[in-house]
């Protein structure tokens, strides 16, 4: 069985979260950089592969996935692993991936990336956007005072979605000590085997 290759650069969020699910589960991939800077997302190769020009994209065999939130569900079906155990389970881990997606991802990438210097704006805007972050990540904090993790009692791809979020904060200049469940919960994943830091999961250029 080939390797599956994911597509991305190691700056990109989306693409770590797709890269350490593939590390939890276990699986080996392949690795194409995406030179975004470059505008290597832009161009017809790279569009056949992944329609909205953007990272991460997977490729399995004949199948080209985008979007991290649908690599993932992808991932946790065809490896019947960090999907939720139950019906319910598996509900509940698409209830977080969609809230991650609409309320923390947007507001933490968007600081990040202006502290980064890739987003051009004022310090109002940065605000705003690390305001709108500790709304959610309050929510997160609360959830996590009743459970170890955010869906039932093991690691799910819930947890790698707001994870890859999270782990950015402090790129983003968002201070977490005010949310002691988030940082005893990031804790608890970067224990699991096979976890790694962005920096180490995602080559800077192709891997085989």
């Amino acid at each position: 069985m080939s390797k599956m290759t994911l597509y991305g650069i190691w700056l990109s969020g989306p693409t770590y979260k797709a890269g350490l699910a593939l590390s939890l589960m276990g699986q080996p991939f392949a690795y194409k950089h995406v030179d975004l800077r470059a505008g290597a997302h832009k161009q017809p190769e790279y569009l056949a592969i992944n329609r909205f020009g953007q990272v991460p994209a997977l490729v399995d065999g004949e199948l080209k996935l985008c979007q991290s939130g649908s690599i993932l569900l992808y991932l946790a079906d065809k490896f019947g692993k960090m999907g939720g155990k139950t019906a319910e389970e598996t509900a509940r881990v698409r209830e977080w991936l969609f809230w991650e997606f609409d309320r923390l991802a947007s507001n933490i990438y968007r600081p990040r990336a202006i502290k980064r210097g890739f987003m051009k704006a004022d310090d109002n805007v940065h605000q705003m956007y690390v305001n709108q972050a500790g709304d959610a990540l309050k929510v997160l904090d609360g959830a996590l005072a009743k459970s170890d993790f955010l869906v039932g009692s093991e690691a799910t791809i819930a947890d790698v979605a707001v994870y890859g979020d999270v782990a950015y904060a402090e790129e983003a200049a968002i201070d977490l000590s005010p949310y002691p469940n988030v940082k005893a919960w990031m804790g608890r994943i970067e224990k699991l085997p096979g976890f790694k830091k962005y920096e180490d999961v995602l080559p800077k250029q192709d891997a085989a």
